[in-house]
């Protein structure tokens, strides 16, 4: 038995939807514990593809429980899309539970994310005006609408027509907007009703189902969603989410004691990607930052929006590990490199003429790091029928072993593909043997692999 957490190790768009989903069949159940629709997990199986948003990428396998958390913030009208999109494609979502007292997006959040961050101008986020940050805001202000609200027909007129009165003034006074663009309490109402109508089969109080879970040493898995430098308290704020997706968010997003995680797996992809503002050492605005972006089709899922791409960060890498307690590392889209003919790698920063291998606390030394650089040799050959650490490039070899070294942490997964097969696992997580790509903390490596 195994509780695992996944978690992103660099700005989110890591990969974990195929991570979660490649688990997930090792997994009895599969909890979401943060986040909301600003999350985007693509899976492919079997050249169809899934875009998942809030359901958990398990519910791919139909014995495998998957939660939604209460950690999480739920969007009921996109989150009835999903089950939709899924019944379409004959997928079951029978194994889906959805907590009690999960925070529930409302139109005004949409609203007031979408006016906040227009009225920021060159100080914006990069929000995907999805409405999570007023979301958690009202969940931290106690004025939060939950699951448990919308299901309530007596509780949510007067609930709902309080809290529209008083975001309806928000949006005229502090936004500007037109008395005819303000809410109507009772059409969101009806509109609500509706939802909690559809939704109502799935709602139970997840924490106990987690426990009961625990009890009898079933698998559990559990997916954050966006990445650790977007963690509220421990990212490149001001420029984060506004929940924590580091791995100790699991605890509290699922309502659960730490002592029930087992193993913390982190995912990040060969090279470092970026969605929205925000200082980015490595970024690349030249041809070669284009080919990642071409190459890795790096548009958001939940935005479109293109990703700034550059090279493997390893400074935010060990940083990652550290916040995180990793235990491995998946690293994703190693195939998006087979056509380079040198590939870097950023081992520290200059600050102000000195040399950093940490991770600055301040936003402003973040800005003006300068990214030192150790040069590999690529492989220029296609990896994507790789299944094995043995059939990759021997130079593709060593650049893992060389990741591993550098953050300190062993390399268990490599995803060379979109695709479920196009995945080598040298270590199962959950049940297989500690035999991960260990080269790190004076553990050897195979002579192929020698620089």
């Amino acid at each position: 038995m195994a509780n695992v957490v996944v978690i992103g190790a660099q700005w989110g768009d890591e990969g974990k939807g195929k991570i979660t989903d490649l688990l997930s069949k090792s997994a009895d159940v599969v909890v979401r514990y943060q986040g909301g629709v600003n999350a985007g997990h693509t899976v492919v199986v079997q050249g169809r593809t899934f875009k998942l948003h809030l359901i958990p990428s398990g519910v791919l396998y139909p014995d495998t429980d998957c939660i939604i958390g209460c950690g999480t913030v739920i969007d009921p009208k996109i989150l009835i899309g999903e089950l939709d999109q899924l019944a379409a494609l004959n997928v079951s979502t029978d194994n889906l539970l959805i907590s009690q007292t999960a925070h529930v997006t409302m139109p005004y959040h949409r609203m007031i994310d979408q006016a906040s961050e227009e009225r920021r101008g060159v100080h914006k986020i990069g929000t995907t005006g999805r409405g999570i940050g007023p979301t958690y805001a009202d969940k931290s202000e106690r004025m939060g609408i939950r699951v448990q609200d919308i299901m309530d027909e007596k509780v949510m007129p007067k609930k709902l027509a309080w809290t529209i009165e008083q975001k309806n003034g928000v949006l005229e006074k502090l936004y500007g907007y037109e008395a005819k663009d303000l809410l109507d309490p009772q059409k969101v109402i009806a509109e609500y009703k509706g939802y909690a109508d559809r939704l109502r089969p799935y709602v139970v109080n997840t924490s106990l189902k987690i426990y009961d879970a625990i009890r009898l040493r079933r698998n559990i898995l559990f997916e954050g969603a966006q990445g650790t430098l977007l963690d509220l308290d421990h990212g490149t704020y001001p420029y984060v989410t506004s929940s924590n997706p580091i791995a100790g968010g699991a605890c509290v997003g699922a309502g659960v004691g730490p002592t029930a995680i087992d193993r913390v797996i982190g995912v990040a992809k060969a090279y470092t990607t970026r969605v929205g503002e925000g200082p980015f050492p490595t970024e690349l605005t030249d041809e070669v930052g284009e080919h990642l972006c071409e190459i890795g089709a790096e548009f958001g899922t939940t935005t479109g929006r293109k990703r700034r791409c550059g090279w493997f960060d390893g400074v935010i890498g060990r940083y990652a590990v550290r916040i995180n307690g990793m235990d491995c590392m998946a690293i994703t889209k190693l195939d998006v490199l087979d056509q380079l003919p040198e590939i870097k790698v950023c081992v520290a920063y200059e600050i102000d003429g000195k040399r950093t291998e940490d991770f600055p606390n301040s936003t402003a030394e973040f800005a003006a790091c300068v990214p030192i650089y150790e040069t590999l040799p690529g492989w220029q050959r296609s990896t994507a029928d790789c299944r094995s650490v043995d059939d990759l490039p021997a130079e593709a070899q060593n650049y893992l072993y060389f990741l591993a070294e550098l953050m300190e942490v062993p390399i268990a997964i490599v995803s060379i593909g979109a695709s479920r097969d196009q995945t080598i696992v040298v270590e199962d997580p959950i049940h297989g043997p500690k035999r991960a790509l260990r080269y790190a903390n004076g553990r050897s490596k195979p002579d192929a692999a020698k620089p």
